[in-house]
């Protein structure tokens, strides 16, 4: 399979977007389910809306049957749930998710599924973990989160979670806000991840004020 940490989704906490993979103003991104149960797709379709919301973005998720004619191929079959950086699914194989939920169920409930599918999604309009934003400065316990993500469910190896969790976008290649604990792009960060327990975050379950300002300052009427 195409391996997604060849262009990863995957603190203070800031709304950031990669400049490159920003799409066009106004474009319809066509959205496709490769595979999973129905009534979890229906649900996706639904709180997906939200990104889109005519307040919010100058953009359109559009869901189509045919995944050859989309730009976001979603999966349920592989683990971990992860997404590719905005336009960055054009290097994706068609046969390919370039994104995957990896533990949505039927039974999943209505806040975790949003969460979660929010979360994803952001990472489909070119919007990064908020950890890595390049005005992060989170004093990390980095031996606590070798040991905790080296471990089940992750089991990452250290070189990934170097990648995916300590280095940060460089300011040329991000446009990005100001501090905004709240945002759905915030990554949970344990207290144990970190030296200042101020710096810890927990699930947030919607968009915040500052994702919708920030998202509709990206993609402008």
């Amino acid at each position: 399979m195409w391996d997604p940490t060849d262009d990863p989704a995957a603190g203070t906490s800031r709304a950031a977007l990669v400049k490159k993979n920003k799409w066009d103003k106004g474009s319809i991104i066509n959205v496709a389910f490769l595979d999973g149960d129905a009534s979890v797709q229906k649900r996706i379709k639904v709180v997906v809306k939200a990104w889109t919301a005519p307040d919010t973005v100058n953009l359109k998720f559009v869901f189509v049957n045919d995944p050859n004619k989309a730009d976001v191929r979603v999966s349920f079959k592989f683990s971990g749930s992860w997404s590719v950086i905005g336009t960055s699914c054009r290097a994706v194989p068609k046969n390919q998710p370039s994104m995957n939920y990896g533990w949505l169920t039927p039974g999943s409930s209505d806040v975790e599924l949003r969460r979660v599918v929010l979360h994803e999604f952001g990472h489909a309009l070119g919007l990064i973990h908020e950890h890595q934003n390049p005005g992060s400065s989170i004093p990390w316990n980095k031996p606590n989160v070798y040991r905790d993500l080296g471990g089940p469910p992750n089991n990452w190896n250290k070189a990934t979670i170097d990648h995916n969790m300590f280095e940060a976008y460089a300011k040329s290649e991000t446009n990005f806000t100001a501090v905004d604990p709240t945002s759905i792009m915030m990554y949970p960060i344990p207290a144990s991840w970190v030296q200042d327990p101020k710096y810890a975050a927990g699930f947030n379950t919607d968009l915040s004020a500052q994702d919708k300002k920030f998202i509709h300052q990206q993609y402008p009427k």
